[in-house]
């Protein structure tokens, strides 16, 4: 089985599962963990960024938060 063919196997999976995966992404839950992520990656990155590239960090992680949980 090819990388394309595990694609399209994942496709597949989330169309069949959509309206389970969509609330799971909107949940308190999702939330809680995509913020322990999210404070890592950004805590990670400003570790090896420059001081004056840490703001970009903020709105990078800030706009990804917004679309993963319920806040």
């Amino acid at each position: 089985m090819g990388f394309g063919d595990l694609v399209n196997q994942g496709k597949g999976l989330y169309e069949q599962n959509k309206e389970h995966v969509d609330g799971f992404v909107k949940s308190e839950q999702a939330e809680d963990i995509s913020d322990s992520l999210l404070d890592g990656a950004s805590s990670a990155a400003k570790k090896v960024a420059p001081e004056s590239h840490h703001g970009t960090v903020d709105d990078v992680r800030g706009k990804i938060d917004k679309s993963v949980g319920d806040e």
